[in-house]
């Protein structure tokens, strides 16, 4: 959740759709330069060859010096195109998003975005980069309007020339003249959020002008003329702080399963042990990991036990937020590689966690009984109906096994929703950063008068619950 002072002037503000908000990409709306990830994956898949990565790098540096010009710069870096259908790039384009960049917008910009939304702004992605880059990234943001750099496309297939004029520049000012004249839009009253004083010819023509990460030009420039800046680090490379704070929010399972031990030693309880383990766990290791957990309706935590706990996977720090809400007496649902984490294998075992095999149907099926009786024998169960991580806070496909679950053994299903894990820790991502994440928990849903019939009408009566959630 974002500091409550990046949005106030938003949404203290104007509201309409003839104040715009236009957003630069690299180093503004995500950390990093999402060009590389593009060539490094042509370099990995073999689509560059080695005359492909020279011109690549010939152009890099030439543009560097000054010697060629943003057109002939990008003509030169997308060489390695030339006959191929745009379809292909633009779905390469999709997945490198997903494996890659979607880890890297930054939360505060993702937060920006939703407030100029919220107030009905007229919002859109002002880029030099291509739509094979940026296309991914709008669908996740929810922007409709794209402005950036085209290459030539004839049936169907890249020719290796670039669009004029393109996006870089003077021709982001352009662009956003076209754009603001096209949709009625007051530049005046719009504002800009931009890393770079090369774009300062829009910078210089909106009423807002937002460095946001600003580079060494932008900064002096800005603090000159007075315009307000901003600066995240909640994406790009982690500090000795995050490293630290991760390393001893894990450790921190340690002496949790030590204070726990007693129990087993004492009374031979290795269910009292695991909810010690928990319970510790769940406080130590968020308070170590700077992660501030908000929690709406904690009652309904506890009013209907043992049930199925369902909620929306969106980072490896689920497991933690998961043992600090439920605290005992409840046992996971995992996918089989879990068991093969050195951490967290063992310790999923000891606690008598439940491994599926997500490739073959029907094991995984045979492989929730044990689910079934240790709700039956009065614990309960914690899954994630989509089956996996999501890289973005789109919400995936539910599926069936966490409804079978509840049905089997006759308990309910209490929805628990996760605003906003991935500022804490995005999928792929390996150091924790300090975040407040919100967890909505929902009244328990009886699951009594369910059957196979109505099975699908019912699960996505309860997704809706989460896309409503999200989105508020």
């Amino acid at each position: 959740m974002a500091d409550p002072d990046l949005t106030r002037e938003i949404l203290e503000g104007p509201s309409g759709p003839e104040i715009g908000a236009f957003f630069d990409v690299d180093r503004t709306l995500l950390a990093g330069f999402s060009v590389l990830e593009f060539i490094r994956d042509g370099i990995t898949s073999g689509r560059m060859r080695a005359q492909d990565m020279l011109e690549t790098a010939v152009a890099i540096t030439q543009f560097q010096m000054s010697q060629i010009g943003f057109s002939a710069f990008v003509a030169g870096t997308s060489g390695s195109l030339r006959g191929i259908p745009e379809t292909e790039f633009a779905e390469t384009g999709q997945r490198i998003f997903r494996e890659r960049l979607a880890a890297d917008v930054y939360p505060e910009s993702r937060a920006l975005v939703q407030a100029h939304k919220k107030k009905g702004h007229s919002v859109a992605v002002v880029s030099s980069a291509t739509p094979y880059q940026i296309d991914p990234l709008a669908r996740d943001l929810g922007i409709k309007h794209v402005l950036c750099t085209r290459l030539e496309v004839k049936n169907g297939k890249f020719t290796g020339e670039v669009l004029k004029p393109t996006c870089y520049g003077e021709g982001k000012a352009v662009a956003a003249r076209g754009f603001a004249a096209a949709h009625g839009v007051d530049l005046e009253e719009s504002y800009f959020y931009s890393d770079s004083d090369e774009d300062l010819p829009l910078l210089a023509i909106v009423g807002n002008p937002r460095p946001t990460n600003p580079n060494g030009r932008l900064r002096e420039i800005a603090v000159k003329r007075g315009w307000p800046m901003r600066s995240f680090t909640s994406r790009g490379t982690p500090g000795p702080a995050e490293v630290i704070r991760t390393t001893l929010a894990v450790g921190g399972l340690v002496p949790s399963l030590l204070l726990g031990l007693p129990s087993l030693l004492f009374d031979g309880s290795w269910r009292r042990t695991i909810n010690v383990a928990t319970s510790v766990w769940g406080e130590i290791g968020t308070t170590l990991a700077g992660v501030d957990v908000q929690i709406h309706g904690e009652g309904n935590l506890w009013s209907h036990r043992p049930a199925v706990f369902i909620f929306n996977h969106q980072s490896a720090i689920d497991m933690l937020l998961l043992c600090k809400l439920l605290r005992r007496d409840f046992v996971g649902i995992a996918k089989k590689e879990v068991q093969n984490n050195p951490i967290f294998g063992p310790i999923f075992r000891l606690a008598g966690a439940v491994f599926i095999d997500r490739a073959n149907h029907e094991k995984a099926v045979r492989a929730l009984e044990p689910a079934i009786d240790a709700l039956r024998q009065g614990l309960s169960i914690a899954i994630a109906p989509e089956g996996t991580r999501s890289p973005t806070p789109q919400l995936g496909r539910f599926k069936k096994g966490a409804f079978h679950l509840a049905m089997a053994a006759k308990v309910p299903i209490v929805p628990i929703v996760f605003k906003n894990a991935l500022d804490a820790l995005p999928k792929h991502g390996v150091f924790v950063r300090p975040a407040t994440i919100e967890a909505v928990v929902h009244k328990p849903i009886v699951t009594d008068g369910w059957t196979a019939e109505n099975l699908e009408q019912k699960i996505e009566s309860v997704r809706r619950i989460y896309q409503r959630t999200l989105r508020e």
